[in-house]
């Protein structure tokens, strides 16, 4: 891919949500479809225009003027046909906005996506359609990304989009922030979608790469977006954001040219961000106010030990203690595993065994990669069988590349 493309694709996961924010902002949710056509074709005639003459000074003002002006043709002519066809509509609707008034400025275009990110997790929508809706429209995911997300295929996430858009027209659901009560209602799911985001950025199970800082950076924009607002300024999104800072800390000494990843033990600790890992401590500090505990608080504190390179009991011991606390309140099959790798940091691997063996995720290949390193050193032969499933499971070739490394090790 050249530099071109890949500075195209770059802008398009940056500006693809804010263009469709503003564009939505200014006509209403029920032409949120318009306002994809209008950002897709600003998109594709820039990969023509700039294919011929070179990609211009400054891309986003370019986009913002293509696309403005697409807005414009649009809307006008559409205003023009309906006078001409059916006349009387005229004075029954309301007077038109003008698209002269789009505004890509940086905080309308901050404002705009706060309005969508709440309007899109109306209770009027489901939940699942919610979080797709979010993932394809505010985060520029593509339809395979948001099936990977959800562990399903293609057509079940087209007819999802499909049916949330219907509810934006048919309930006619506005691009405003909602009362203080339904702020609260609608936050838990905003916060999921916020997460998601960066899960998938920081261990990517699509495109074959292990890490997607773009998708991280963008999680953690929209987070920052969340905890400026004052009635969203709650311990449980500074928590979210502790979480975010740390991981992200260890992005330099994890990635390895995304062809690879470093495995943790293995990080160079000059590496890590240490200004992010304070600005994470802040954020967590920030987070401890309130009678909620909620699982971002226990994931942040895991993070948070993580960014302690140096093994000790009481590291290990805190970790466990809060993968039991997490599993109370929200069990997933990977906090699970994580227990277990915990337990056998702190226990030793006899422990950890016989809770792998009672905890059966015969799908899973990290599943198996436990299994790999609780059993390596008094079983490798056993050790390099569970490696070998775990490769014929990974869902990525820079997953199997790493499982393969592991089994020549072995070998």
């Amino acid at each position: 891919m050249s530099s071109e493309q890949e500075s195209l694709k770059q802008l398009f996961q940056r500006e693809f949500s804010k263009m469709i924010a503003v564009i939505s902002g200014l006509y209403g949710l029920q032409h949120i479809e318009i306002a994809e056509d209008i950002v897709s074709e600003t998109f594709l005639l820039a990969a023509e225009t700039w294919g011929i003459k070179g990609t211009p000074k400054n891309p986003t003002a370019w986009l913002y003027v293509v696309a403005k002006q697409k807005a414009i043709h649009h809307f006008r002519r559409d205003k023009i046909l309906k006078n001409k066809i059916i006349p009387e509509l005229t004075s029954r609707q309301d007077k038109s906005p003008n698209a002269d008034e789009l505004n890509f400025s940086p905080e309308n275009i901050k404002d705009q996506q706060l309005q969508m990110l709440f309007a899109i997790c109306n209770p009027a929508i489901a939940g699942e359609a919610q979080i797709g809706l979010a993932l394809r429209i505010l985060c520029g995911f593509g339809i395979d990304e948001i099936a990977e997300a959800f562990f399903t295929n293609k057509e079940t996430i087209h007819k999802r989009l499909f049916r949330a858009k219907e509810k934006l027209r048919n309930e006619r659901i506005k691009m405003e922030l909602p009362s203080d009560e339904e702020i609260e209602k609608r936050l838990e799911n905003v916060l999921r979608i916020v997460y998601l985001l960066f899960n998938e950025g920081y261990y990517s199970k699509t495109q074959n790469r292990i890490l997607r800082k773009d998708l991280c950076l963008e999680a953690m924009r929209l987070a920052v977006m969340i905890v400026e607002y004052k009635k969203t300024d709650l311990p449980k999104v500074n928590a979210l954001l502790a979480l975010m800072c740390f991981h992200s800390s260890r992005f330099s000494a994890r990635d390895f040219g995304g062809e690879s990843f470093i495995l943790y033990e293995n990080q160079d600790e000059n590496l890590w961000d240490k200004a992010l890992i304070h600005k994470g401590i802040e954020f967590l500090n920030r987070s401890a106010f309130g009678m909620e505990l909620s699982s971002y608080h226990l994931e942040a504190r895991i993070a948070y030990w993580h960014c302690i390179k140096e093994d000790s009991a009481e590291k290990w011991n805190e970790i466990l203690g809060c993968y039991d606390q997490l599993l109370e309140i929200n069990y997933s099959p990977g906090a699970a595993l994580n227990r277990i790798f915990a337990l056998y940091k702190s226990k030793g691997p006899e422990s950890a065994l016989r809770e792998a063996e009672n905890t059966r995720f015969e799908k899973n290949h990290f599943y198996y990669l436990l299994l790999s390193e609780l059993l390596k050193n008094q079983d490798p032969q056993m050790a390099k069988i569970h490696l070998q499933k775990a490769y014929f499971l990974a869902k990525t070739e820079t997953e199997k590349k790493g499982i393969q490394e592991k089994i020549d090790e072995l070998s």
